[in-house]
């Protein structure tokens, strides 16, 4: 439940797919097949198809999710330190930042939330990690894992692909600096080939997406540019500062910016790759702003290693300052990190406001007890065409807005739909429809369960247009 119910069911669904049907990380299967298979390529599934093997160990348990999403995010906790560590040579300020980004509000709220974002961010951030390492050591099998690393990445998730942008500005500003030596086309090769894998999957898969917004980005938005300008300050005046950096850190993160006009560090060589690396995900942003709008916090997690470069260098920096009364707010503003994450996201687990119909919730076991598992069903009103399947634990047909005609239901009922979940009694009463209804089987709160006539019965009842 909570916020992005929707696409946290999309995921679970496709990892209790995987363990129920089918291992091959080919086929992720989603709910709402009709009676197809469901095949629904979108990103690379290695993080369902993880999870789903951990079930075939343990079983199907949900806690195994939110376990394994757990430990992502310790990794990735510990991939921000190294960060920090391999660019500032500084533990302090890396335990500084590890810790002011472990207790993000969005971070914090995700990292039990079946989502393969949790797993792009983690492989993110530990590639570019070990390139910066590979900057201090030298060694090629360090360039190889980064890349690696990064290529794991924006397979789980498109838009991290943009994080090759670190190597890449690296070498031709190296070059543009230095003059090209014969080091570099090994180098840059080592970086970039396993590029060639996110760029295989999704020019494979794309193609077979519809009605998806993501890929033409502003290019397939109707909205004007005050809503455009409207989206840009909600998320800078309300998502960053409350959901990706959290309050407590936004004194570090202006700071930030101050300290890197007055110790000027536009001279360290890094610098640039840091600029182009922001300015990727900045032009991200831009482009993807109409579906990012100001619900999609989650779309933002490929700001937050930059973000908290920024607020570990603008911390440490305050802290170094020698000044008492900003040594104790620093410290004081630390260590309210974990209240006000906690007080910000506590209301996403609220069951008295689940982010859906809690009906789906409290009668979730008896909802999925009234029919047969393997029974198609017609499922609806449910406009995210995941959640209820989710909750009933169904497989079939679903509609949304009470757009489904008489019909069309008895089609459904032909290619093998028995049951209908219905929590709209507009359908219901309608005579048309009724008539395909063979019996109620079960009603709790707003949901009625019915078994539908057979097919033979049920097409008596439908008129030829």
């Amino acid at each position: 439940m909570g916020v992005h119910v929707w696409r946290q069911t999309q995921t679970q669904s496709t990892i209790l797919n995987f363990y129920e049907e089918d291992m091959n990380i080919l086929n992720p299967h989603r709910n709402e097949r009709g009676n197809g298979d469901g095949l629904f390529r979108m990103e690379f599934p290695l993080m369902q198809w993880l999870v789903a093997g951990v079930y075939t160990l343990f079983g199907n348990h949900l806690i195994l999710s939110r376990l394994f999403m757990f430990i992502i995010g310790l990794f990735s906790v510990l991939g921000m330190y190294r960060l920090l560590e391999f660019l500032f040579r500084n533990e302090t300020l890396a335990l500084i930042g590890a810790w002011a980004f472990n207790f993000s509000p969005c971070f914090y709220y995700y990292t039990i939330n079946p989502l393969p974002d949790n797993l792009a961010l983690c492989f993110s951030i530990w590639g570019v990690a070990l390139f910066f390492f590979w900057h201090e050591r030298g060694k090629t099998y360090l360039l190889m894992i980064s890349g690696f690393l990064l290529s794991a990445g924006a397979l789980c998730k498109l838009p991290f692909i943009l994080y090759f942008s670190v190597p890449l500005s690296f070498f031709i500003l190296n070059s543009i600096r230095n003059g090209i030596n014969s080091n570099d086309a090994w180098n840059v090769l080592c970086a970039s080939v396993f590029i060639l894998l996110p760029v295989a999957w999704y020019f494979s898969v794309i193609p077979q997406w519809t009605g998806n917004g993501i890929v033409r980005g502003i290019f397939d938005s109707n909205a004007s540019p005050f809503q455009f300008l409207d989206y840009l300050w909600h998320n800078l005046v309300s998502a960053l500062p409350e959901l990706m950096l959290n309050y407590g850190s936004v004194l570090f993160f202006l700071s930030g910016f101050y300290f890197i006009y007055r110790n000027r560090v536009w001279k360290n060589p890094l610098f640039g790759v840091i600029v182009a690396w922001s300015m990727a995900i900045l032009a991200y942003f831009i482009f993807e702003i109409h579906m990012i709008a100001k619900i999609h916090d989650y779309y933002l997690f490929p700001f937050y290693p930059m973000l908290f470069i920024l607020v570990a260098y603008g911390a440490w920096n305050l802290l170094a300052l020698k000044i008492r009364y900003l040594k104790y707010l620093v410290i004081l503003c630390l260590l309210i990190l974990p209240l006000t994450a906690y007080l910000r996201m506590e209301d996403r687990w609220n069951a008295e406001t689940p982010g859906f119909n809690k009906d789906l919730l409290v009668y979730s076991e008896e909802l999925r007890n009234a029919a047969p598992k393997d029974a198609l069903c017609i499922v609806g009103n449910d406009v995210s065409h995941y959640i209820y399947f989710y909750y009933i634990d169904k497989k079939g047909w679903a509609f949304q807005d009470n757009n489904i005609s008489a019909k069309r239901m008895n089609e459904m009922i032909r290619d093998g739909a028995r049951y209908l979940y219905s929590d709209s009694r507009q359908i219901e009463n309608d005579s048309s429809i009724f008539r395909l209804l063979d019996k109620l089987i079960l009603e709790k709160g707003s949901f009625r369960v019915y078994r539908l006539k057979e097919v033979n019965a049920a097409q008596r009842f439908i008129p030829d247009s």
